[in-house]
C-alpha cells in the first residue's frame, strides 16, 4: 500500500487547522452559512435532513486493518457506532456534530486518511477494481495509476473549481468491475504491440441524464497518461457550461461537440500540457507500483478448507457464492457481504469494522478493500485459512452467502438521510432482500444486479441495474419507476424505463412478478436474467411487471 510522505502529512495537517478555524468562525456566527457552505464541501461536510454528514475517502477502495479500526473509533466516538460504505468507495457518517468534525478529520490524519474533494466541483475520489493486485483476469494492478491520479489531482490549482463535479474509475481487466463507462473518464490498463496502454472513456455519468462513455482513446501510452488526463480537464474546464448545473457535467459538453471534434480539442491542449510533464511522473510511478506489490507467502494448510468444504455445508455454500480464485495459486479473494437480508445495505457496525480489521490483519496481508457495490473485501487469503475467516465472520454476523444474487442489491442512503432524496430506497431494498430470502429463490435466480436511487441524481447505480429502481415524488406519494435491461459491465448499456411508477406497497410485488417471468422464459439454469431479458425483449416483461397484482406468482421453495 501507499504510505503518506512527510509532504502529504504537512498538507493535510495545514488542511485541518485551516478547516478547524473555519468551524470555530462558523459556530461563533462570523460566518454565514452561505459563506460556510463551500468551505465544509471542500473537507466533505454535507448537510442532510436530520444532521451534518462527512464523507471520508478511502482512495480505489482500498484500507489497511489500521485504518479500519479508527473508522471503527470515529464510528463510537464521534457518531452512532456504525458507517455507511458507498458506491464511490468512500465512507459516510451520518450523525456527526459540526463542532465535532475538526476532530474527526484529525483521528484521521493519525491513520493516513482525510476528506479532501469528497465533495465540490473537483475531482473526486478515484475509483478502483476492488479486486485490483487479485484478480486473475487483469492485465495490471490498476492502483498505481489510480494513485498517480489521485496525487496529481488533490489541490490542483487549475482544477478546483471544474464546472461540476467530476469522476474517474480505473481497471486493469477487460473484465469491468469498476463501471468505468459510466465514469466522467474511464480508464482501462491494457496491452498494446507489447507495451502498456490504456484506453480512455470520456462523458460517461448517471444522474438526471443517463450517458455512457465514448472512446477517446483506444491505447494510449502509459507515458502519456497524466498529460492527456490535464489536456481532458483543461478542454472541460474551458468549455463547460456554468450556467446551468444540470447542463454542467463533461459528458453534457462531449455530446454537444461531438467525439471527433471534442477529441481534436484535446490533442490540441496535450501538446501544451505533455511539455509539462518532464518524466516525474514516471518516476513516482514506478515507486508506487513497488509500493503495491504483493508477495504471496502462506504455510496454511489446505487439509483444513478440503475437510471444511466436505463437512459444512453451510461453509461450503458461502465459498461457492462469495469466495472467488486469485492470481497467485493457494489464495482466494473474500467478499465480505454487508447485505444480509433486513439490514441496510452497504452499513457495518464498529463492532464489525473492528473484527474485518482483525482478520485483514490476521489472514489477508493487511489489506481490506471497498467494493462499489457497498461490500467488503479480504483480497489475499490463503486457501487454509478460509474456514477460521468463515467461523469469524458467522461470529459478527457477516457470514451471509449472498455476492451476486438478487439480495446483494445497491441501494442510496435515499430519504432516510439524504436531503436531496425524492423517496425512500433503504426500506424498499430491505423488503427486496426480505422477500426473495423467504422464497428461498436466491440461488435459483441466480446471477442479478438489482440497483436502487432515491433520486434522480443517481447514487444507487439503478441506471446501470439489470433491474433498476427509481423512486420519485408524484404529487407528494412515493412512485417508483422501474428500468429493465441496465449493465455495468464491459457490456455496458443503460436500463430502459418500463413505464408508470409503482406505489411504495406494488413495487415489491412488481419485481416479483418480473423475476418469475424470467424463471419462465430463461432456455436453461444456465441463462442469467440479463441473458434472458436481451435475447427476449423488454415487452413480455413490461407487461408480466403490470400483471394482476392479486395473482401469487412465486411460491416459497
Amino acid at each position: 500500500m501507499h504510505r503518506y510522505s512527510e509532504f502529504d502529512r504537512d498538507f493535510v495537517a495545514t488542511r485541518n487547522a485551516q478547516y478547524r478555524d473555519q468551524v470555530a468562525r462558523r459556530v461563533a456566527g462570523e460566518l454565514t452559512e452561505d459563506e460556510f457552505k463551500p468551505l465544509r464541501l471542500m473537507n466533505g461536510v454535507y448537510l442532510q435532513l436530520h444532521a451534518y454528514m462527512l464523507r471520508v475517502a478511502i482512495p480505489y477502495g482500498t484500507l489497511s486493518s489500521a485504518q479500519m479500526r479508527q473508522l471503527a473509533h470515529i464510528a463510537d466516538r464521534w457518531d452512532k457506532g456504525y458507517g455507511h460504505f458507498t458506491t464511490r468507495q468512500n465512507i459516510q457518517y451520518n450523525w456527526p456534530r459540526l463542532v465535532d468534525t475538526p476532530d474527526i478529520l484529525d483521528a484521521l490524519a493519525k491513520v493516513e486518511m482525510h476528506a479532501i474533494q469528497t465533495s465540490g466541483n473537483t475531482i473526486r475520489n478515484v475509483t478502483a477494481d476492488h479486486f485490483a493486485g487479485a484478480a486473475m483476469d487483469e492485465v495490471v494492478d490498476p492502483r498505481p495509476y489510480a494513485e498517480l491520479i489521485r496525487q496529481w489531482s488533490t489541490d490542483h490549482p487549475e482544477f478546483q473549481f471544474l464546472p461540476r463535479k467530476f469522476k474517474i474509475a480505473v481497471t486493469g481487466s477487460a473484465v469491468d468491475r469498476a463501471v468505468v463507462q459510466a465514469h466522467d473518464i474511464g480508464l482501462q490498463m491494457l496491452e498494446s504491440r507489447g507495451e502498456l496502454a490504456v484506453k480512455v472513456w470520456v462523458g460517461g455519468g448517471l444522474g438526471r441524464t443517463p450517458i455512457l462513455g465514448q472512446v477517446l482513446q483506444e491505447a494510449l501510452p502509459i507515458a502519456e497518461l497524466l498529460p492527456y488526463l490535464e489536456a481532458i480537464l483543461a478542454v472541460y474546464n474551458l468549455w463547460g457550461r456554468r450556467d446551468n448545473k444540470y447542463k454542467a457535467r463533461i459528458k453534457i459538453l462531449v455530446n454537444a461537440m461531438g467525439i471527433d471534434a471534442f477529441r481534436r480539442e484535446v490533442q490540441a491542449a496535450f501538446e501544451t500540457t505533455a511539455q509539462d510533464f518532464s518524466g516525474e511522473d514516471q518516476a513516482v510511478l514506478e515507486q508506487l507500483r513497488q509500493a503495491f506489490d504483493f508477495s504471496a507467502a502462506t504455510d496454511a494448510d489446505e487439509a483444513a478448507y478440503h475437510q471444511a468444504l466436505a463437512a459444512n455445508p453451510l461453509f461450503r455454500q458461502w465459498v461457492d457464492q462469495n469466495v472467488l480464485p486469485h492470481r497467485v495459486s493457494g489464495y482466494s479473494i473474500v467478499t465480505i457481504s454487508l447485505k444480509k437480508p433486513g439490514q441496510t445495505p452497504g452499513d457495518a457496525s464498529s463492532d464489525q469494522m473492528r473484527g474485518l480489521a482483525d482478520l485483514a490483519e490476521r489472514y489477508s496481508h493487511d489489506e481490506l478493500r471497498v467494493s462499489h457495490e457497498q461490500n467488503l473485501v479480504l483480497p489475499h487469503v490463503a486457501l487454509g485459512h478460509l474456514p477460521a475467516i468463515f467461523d469469524a465472520l458467522t461470529a459478527l454476523d457477516l457470514q451471509t452467502a449472498n455476492v451476486g444474487l438478487i439480495s446483494d442489491l445497491i441501494a442510496c442512503p435515499g430519504m432516510d438521510y439524504c436531503a436531496l432524496a425524492t423517496a425512500r430506497s433503504i426500506p424498499i431494498a430491505q423488503q427486496i432482500a426480505e422477500r426473495f430470502s423467504q422464497l428461498g429463490l436466491e440461488e435459483t435466480v441466480g446471477a442479478m444486479k438489482l440497483k436502487i436511487s432515491g433520486c434522480i441524481n443517481a447514487c444507487g447505480h439503478h441506471h446501470v441495474g439489470h433491474i433498476g429502481i427509481l423512486g420519485l415524488d408524484k404529487g407528494g406519494v412515493e412512485s417508483y419507476q422501474i428500468t429493465l435491461g441496465g449493465d455495468g459491465s464491459e457490456n455496458a448499456s443503460l436500463g430502459e424505463k418500463i413505464g408508470p411508477g409503482f406505489s411504495a406497497d406494488d413495487i415489491v410485488p412488481a419485481i416479483e412478478r418480473i423475476v418469475a417471468h424470467y424463471l419462465d422464459l430463461r432456455s436453461a439454469e444456465t441463462e442469467t436474467f440479463i441473458q434472458t431479458l436481451r435475447r427476449v425483449g423488454l415487452a413480455s416483461f413490461r407487461d408480466a411487471a403490470y400483471g394482476d397484482p392479486a395473482t401469487e406468482v412465486i411460491h416459497a421453495s
